[in-house]
């Protein structure tokens, strides 16, 4: 009997996966179609084989090809650490952007920005580790301030500290903003926004590396995010090392996030929507929950950078807004259930 749930279990979840797949082609494609210059079905088919024009070329590859893969990435390491964060302090509502993390990661690009001279494609490597300085930094805050001796870490103190450090680092935020050139000011708005315009290759290679060897390093420890679901005196009994594991899953959740927050700004609620909807499409076992909430969020944030740049032509709206409409309402929606 066990064994015939398993498998209409493990039949279900490779039904979602093969959907969510689907889904990602689908706007995949329908978003290299979309643009300023609109590009048929059959010339992006023909540049993709070599046999477009130039223009066709230079539009795909060099512009809209960057920007679709780096959707992908940003909303699947967002999704990922949310989902981690969520896994690691047991709170329905932890996401980096509403614990503040994201906000601490970007104090920092902003910092750089002010005080650099040129943006340099060498910027683009060196953005992650500045931005995974000050998302650690915040985060090793809330962490200190929400945990307390014998009962471990309070989840809605978690939600409470991160949005008081969040909104104090938005202020300091706003202040080194006054200094700023009107053509930095410009940018940092936008970037503070959520935007994946002006994308290159140079963003999708500098944000690869940090999410292909992370994701491995989580996936390893699948498992024992399950095991810290039953609380720390649980997780101990069955022979988890508490406090490393939470250090590791926690810092890289925390890496996750500042690299996403690097090259894209300030995008919220991804990791804290693809999380859900991936725990109720394949179930509670992180060893699915992960690749899940990575391709949700991947989708997630591929629509709505489509829907930003299509809604108004030839104006965008910046991909962290339009997650923004989704996500606001979907938290107030958490937070009642949740005190109901």
């Amino acid at each position: 009997m066990k064994s015939i749930v398993q498998e209409r279990l493990r039949r279900k979840q490779l039904f979602f996966f093969a959907v969510i797949i689907l889904l990602i082609l689908a706007v995949f494609f329908y978003s290299m179609n979309t643009g300023f210059t609109s590009l048929s079905p059959i010339e992006v088919i023909q540049t993709f084989i070599g046999l477009g024009d130039s223009q066709s070329s230079l539009i795909l590859f060099e512009f809209r090809l960057p920007r679709i893969v780096l959707a992908l990435l940003v909303g699947a390491c967002l999704a990922v650490s949310g989902c981690i964060l969520q896994g690691v302090s047991r709170n329905s509502l932890a996401d980096p952007g509403i614990l503040g993390i994201t906000t601490g990661a970007g104090l920092f690009v902003v910092v750089y920005i002010s005080y650099a001279s040129s943006f340099e494609a060498a910027s683009a490597f060196t953005l992650p580790f500045l931005a995974l300085i000050g998302g650690s930094i915040t985060a090793f805050l809330i962490y200190i301030l929400s945990y307390e001796k014998n009962v471990g870490l309070l989840p809605y103190r978690m939600i409470l500290n991160g949005i008081a450090i969040a909104a104090g680092i938005s202020a300091l935020m706003t202040i080194l903003m006054l200094r700023l050139a009107p053509e930095q000011y410009s940018f940092v708005a936008i970037w503070l926004a959520g935007r994946i315009s002006g994308s290159t290759w140079n963003e999708v290679l500098s944000l690869l590396p940090w999410l292909v060897i992370l994701f491995i390093i989580i996936m390893f420890r699948a498992r024992d995010l399950d095991t810290l679901a039953f609380g720390d005196k649980m997780a101990t009994g069955l022979g988890v090392t508490v406090e490393k594991e939470r250090l590791i899953l926690t810092g890289s959740a925390v890496a996750l996030a500042a690299a996403g927050v690097s090259v894209s700004g300030g995008i919220g609620f991804v990791g804290l929507i693809a999380p859900h909807l991936a725990r109720r499409l394949v179930g509670s076992q992180h060893v699915m929950v992960l690749p899940a909430s990575a391709l949700l969020g991947g989708l997630l944030l591929l629509t709505a950078d489509t829907i930003g740049r299509s809604i108004i032509e030839p104006s965008e709206i910046p991909a962290g807004v339009v997650v923004a409409v989704i996500g606001a309402p979907y938290f107030l929606y958490l937070l009642a259930r949740q005190k109901a």
